[in-house]
């Protein structure tokens, strides 16, 4: 009769960790939203034809739905490197927004002449800043959410209460979407990090131009909303 190694004895009592997938759909739906505010963009705030970028962003999201439909957990490079162009179609389009929106601002444009158009125009841009900067938090943190779905590193780019404080840390607990689109949130309100801490190197800078651009975009347009108004 043979011996029987302690370690290897209880390995095999061990549990086998499934993977943390959360669910597709939160953040399907920030695209969509992203997508309907492009629309509704007066064009010269948009980059492109109307149609152009809801439909680029649209043909993303099914490619994602279609290859890991449910829950995100299936890690995959090409997945990876759509997730990854989706994003970057809805940052550039944001930031485009933001920079002919702040030209319209500064120069007295026809699209910010009325009070209407010009909260019109503001909300929708800013809005749209905070949707694309919390999918980009949503898809950088500790390899994106495919990832996380298997391990989530000792040290995140991003650390949350959860992370921070151990008598919070919840069993096997990984942020999901609402958790950046919050980060997203208050840090273009706040002008700075909230509850949430960047500790890599890309978190602090992109949290840094976040902060830049939207109180840039909510600084001209109160000034702007004063000069209409008076």
């Amino acid at each position: 009769m043979t011996g029987q190694h302690p370690a290897d004895a209880s390995s095999r009592h061990e549990p086998r960790q499934v993977p943390y997938g959360e669910s597709r759909w939160p953040m399907a739906a920030a695209v969509v939203v992203a997508a309907v505010l492009t629309l509704l963009l007066p064009d010269d705030l948009r980059l492109g034809p109307r149609w152009a970028l809801p439909v680029v962003e649209g043909l993303l999201l099914v490619a994602l739905i279609a290859g890991d439909p449910g829950r995100i957990s299936r890690r995959s490079t090409a997945l990876r490197a759509v997730s990854i162009a989706l994003v970057g179609v809805l940052a550039c389009g944001a930031i485009w927004s933001t920079i002919r929106l702040t030209d319209d601002l500064m120069h007295g444009g026809s699209e910010t002449n009325s009070a209407d158009a010009l909260l019109q125009a503001g909300g929708s841009v800013w809005v749209s800043t905070v949707l694309a900067f919390s999918l980009l938090y949503f898809e950088l943190d500790s390899g994106g959410p495919a990832a996380r779905a298997h391990h989530v590193p000792p040290t995140p780019a991003l650390a949350f209460p959860q992370h921070l404080s151990p008598e919070l840390n919840a069993t096997h607990w990984r942020p999901r979407y609402l958790d950046y689109l919050y980060l997203g949130f208050t840090n273009a309100t706040a002008f700075s990090p909230t509850d949430v801490m960047p500790l890599a190197p890309w978190a602090k800078i992109v949290m840094t131009v976040q902060s830049v651009v939207s109180l840039l975009i909510l600084g001209l347009v109160v000034a702007r909303a004063v000069n209409v108004l008076a």
